[in-house]
């Protein structure tokens, strides 16, 4: 995966690399998918619609994030915490939300009790408010519309990063809360064309920005 994947994507970040490198993927997926774990596509975690990122996505959202050990992190969709992992090498700590039980139950399990870990039952686009604000959000999946109840959740000059879901393509973009007085100003910059996997429960309807 790291060199046939990652490094011929340009993934040059060295904690992104190293955090991939370690984090056994297989454990993160269903019994019956291991044998494709580290393949570059997306994996289903079960009949919710939910899916684990292909490797490529995963890391371009890491590089993206420009994640450091400073950072106050807020991880929309812990799945079975893969993503919470590789982010929780590197950040001060990680609130990870999850509406799906199961999930959560599996990503409680596999993260291991890991100290920067914060797993929230609730509401994806809800966020969780109550542990923030945060230097930084990542969506860990593209959405046809971002909710100012997650970018209102952002510290100034914090950044959000996601995947957005436009005429059917799904593309990486990213945004930065510059002192506006709320997120609801805040502007995303798509970055590239990539493979990130739908979330679902993130309608058109919701109040939203670009």
């Amino acid at each position: 995966m790291i060199d046939s994947q990652l490094r011929t994507s340009g993934i040059s970040q060295p904690w992104v690399v190293a955090a991939m490198g370690a984090a056994p993927r297989e454990d993160f997926v269903p019994a019956a998918m291991r044998p494709v774990a580290y393949m570059d596509r997306s994996i289903a975690l079960g009949s919710g619609g939910r899916k684990l990122n292909p490797p490529v996505a995963a890391a371009m959202m890491l590089e993206a994030a420009q994640v450091t050990r400073d950072d106050a992190v807020l991880l929309i969709g812990a799945g079975t915490g893969y993503l919470a992992s590789l982010i929780a090498s590197r950040a001060a700590s990680v609130v990870a939300v999850e509406d799906d039980a199961g999930l959560r139950a599996t990503a409680e399990k596999l993260l291991g009790g890991a100290a920067n870990v914060t797993l929230a039952d609730g509401a994806l686009p809800s966020g969780a408010a109550a542990h923030g604000p945060y230097t930084l959000i990542i969506v860990d999946g593209a959405v046809a519309a971002l909710p100012t109840t997650l970018t209102d959740q952002l510290a100034d000059g914090g950044r959000v990063v996601c995947g957005l879901v436009q005429n059917v393509v799904t593309r990486l973009a990213v945004g930065y809360r510059r002192g506006e007085p709320d997120g609801h100003a805040i502007a995303l910059r798509v970055l590239a064309d990539t493979d990130i996997a739908p979330l679902p429960g993130f309608a058109k309807d919701v109040e939203f920005v670009f």
